[in-house]
Parts: structure tokens; C-alpha cells; sequence
């Protein structure tokens, strides 16, 4: 079950559109007043905008004054292709690609052009924000990948420079192997493995979600911090 945040802020909502590669990707971006950065959510195989893990996380996200864009990777053809022959969803480099149009997009448009930048990954969605990642150097500010296949980057791991978080379900066996065998492959300064005590690879247990996106909030609230005000919080903690 999905819990229920209950939160409180002022945004602003709008439907968009993404044009890539001759067809239209639609999205919904979020952009609280006073925003500090903004998170692009990549889903995993089988998944939407409409993600209830996605729109959850988001959430949270937003009473941190972090802005978001849920956008889908596939057309509703492509997903109905995906669904039955799976010819998408592992093709980390095409969702990639669409990836960085889609934050070269939000990097241009009015709302979001000053905000530093993120990718919240879940599944393949996370090897293909790392191939996007390291392909974006120095535009990328952060990443988070929730039971994500960071593996599947490959060779782009020791390309991406952005900070990265890597959270996984503690009873998910699989998963804890591939990313820790995809951190010792990472060549970031600043990365890290979370593992969510009793989480199975959804985070459908009680209180994992939340866990999930505690951490996501601090990690991208932290490094969306200008070096300054950084400076300056770590010395009034001292």
C-alpha cells in the first residue's frame, strides 16, 4: 500500500510535452514556490508518470521544495510493443537518449533553466539515468536510484561525476549484488549504498517507501545547495 503524505505547499502544475526523436513524450512537472532544484524521475520497465512509488517519492520531494518532472519514457505504442516483447525496457542507451532531451528541455524551460538538476532512477530507469549522467557532466547534480539495475550502465559507470545514492531492498538479494558490484565500478567522490532493512524490490512493506524517500530528500537537498550556503551550514553545525 502507498502511503498517504498529506503534505501542504504551493506549486505550480503543469502538462507537457517532450518532443524526441519524432515523437511526444508527456510529462507532468511540478515546480514549488522557492524551489531549490529539480528531479527528473526515470522509471523502470513496465512503470509511467503515473508510478504510485514515483509520485509518492515526489511528494515528498516537493515539501522539500524540490521541483519534479514524471514524464514518460515510452509512447503508449512503445508500451504496448514493451509489454508483450520487452524490446525497450532493457535498452538502457534509447531510454537514455530520451533522457537528456528531456533535461535539455527542463534545463531551457522558464520554470526550471536556474534550478540545479537531478535523476531519480527506479529500475532500468536508474542504468539509464547514469548513461545520461555521464553524458551530462557538470549539468547533473545529484542522483538516486531505488532498486535500480545500475549495472545495466556499463561502461558509463566510470564516466559519471554527479553524486550518487544507491538504495536497495535488504531482502532483495539479486539487487544488493549488482549495486554493490556497480559502486566499487562508480569513480564519483561522493557516492554511497543505502540497503532498506526488510524491503523486497518494490518497497511495498510498511515504513520502506518512506525510508526510500527520506533519502532521496536529504541526499538531493544536500547537493543542491550552492558551495556557500553549503559552507556556511556545515560551519554553524561545528
Amino acid at each position: 500500500m502507498i502511503p498517504d503524505p498529506k503534505l501542504e505547499f504551493d506549486a505550480e502544475r503543469r502538462e507537457v510535452v517532450i518532443a524526441v526523436d519524432g515523437v511526444k513524450l508527456d510529462g507532468t512537472l511540478v515546480v514549488p514556490t522557492n524551489a531549490n532544484g529539480v528531479v527528473l524521475f526515470a522509471h523502470g520497465s513496465g512503470s509511467s508518470r503515473h508510478s504510485p512509488r514515483n509520485c509518492y517519492v515526489a511528494q515528498i520531494l516537493h515539501s522539500q521544495r524540490v521541483a519534479t518532472l514524471l514524464f514518460d519514457l515510452l509512447t503508449p505504442r512503445e508500451e504496448s510493443v514493451d509489454r508483450y516483447s520487452g524490446e525497450f525496457r532493457f535498452d538502457v542507451d534509447f531510454l537514455a537518449k530520451r533522457l537528456v532531451t528531456a533535461t535539455r528541455w527542463i534545463a531551457n524551460d522558464t520554470a526550471t533553466r536556474s534550478l540545479r538538476l537531478g535523476y531519480f532512477g527506479a529500475s532500468t530507469g536508474a542504468g539509464a539515468a547514469l548513461v545520461a549522467a555521464a553524458q551530462l557532466p557538470g549539468l547533473v547534480s545529484a542522483i538516486v536510484s531505488r532498486g535500480g539495475r545500475p549495472d545495466l550502465a556499463g561502461s558509463a559507470l566510470g564516466l559519471v561525476t554527479a553524486p550518487t545514492l544507491l538504495i536497495v531492498g535488504g531482502d532483495d538479494e539479486p539487487v544488493i549484488t549488482m549495486n554493490r558490484e556497480a559502486l566499487a565500478r562508480l569513480k564519483c567522490s561522493d557516492k554511497k549504498l543505502v540497503i532498506v532493512p526488510g524491503a523486497t524490490h518494490l518497497f511495498e512493506e510498511p515504513g520502506t517507501l518512506e525510508a526510500v524517500a527520506k533519502l532521496a530528500a536529504d541526499w538531493f537537498s544536500s547537493h543542491f545547495i550552492p558551495a556557500k550556503k553549503a559552507q556556511r551550514a556545515h560551519a554553524s553545525r561545528s
